[in-house]
């Protein structure tokens, strides 16, 4: 196991540093806590034409943050995995006006057991992951279910 603020902090790098999209939006990890990684952005660089946030920058923001709840995971057990988006489903519910977080979390009756399991045996595995990005009155402005999978790296 590594230390967790250094798993953050080497995420945060292979965001900015391999992502040109992640660095564009100036993203930046703000929580995670072992079940959940929240990262933020800022609304400037990811406005549309009608002054809120860009439902792509959305898009974005909760696909790396399930990606990124994964690879921490992953990170932490020592593991070297390609991790992919195979499928999503996202729901615009409303505007963002200011600056924007996106949570991610196992969906219901998925465990990281079970997937590193499955990983361990089989050299891939699938998880599924939802996201949200919370409005700060209450309810989300959007959520996304998706559908990841890992593969162990070859030597």
């Amino acid at each position: 196991m590594t230390d967790a603020t250094s798993l953050i902090e080497q995420l945060q790098h292979e965001l900015l540093d391999e992502i040109p999209l992640a660095r564009a939006m100036a993203l930046r990890v703000a929580a995670h806590d072992g079940d959940s990684l929240t990262l933020a952005a800022p609304l400037a660089p990811n406005i549309n034409d009608k002054g809120c946030a860009f439902g792509g920058s959305l898009a974005s923001l909760m696909t790396l943050a399930g990606w990124g709840v994964i690879r921490l995971a992953v990170a932490a057990r020592g593991l070297d995995c390609d991790i992919y988006v195979q499928d999503s489903a996202i729901r615009y519910l409303a505007p963002v006006w200011g600056d924007f977080d996106a949570v991610s979390r196992l969906a219901d009756g998925e465990s990281f057991d079970a997937f590193f399991a499955t990983l361990a045996t089989r050299g891939k595995a699938r998880l599924n992951i939802e996201c949200r990005v919370p409005l700060a009155e209450g309810g989300d402005a959007a959520t996304l279910a998706a559908r990841f999978v890992a593969l162990v790296k070859q030597p």
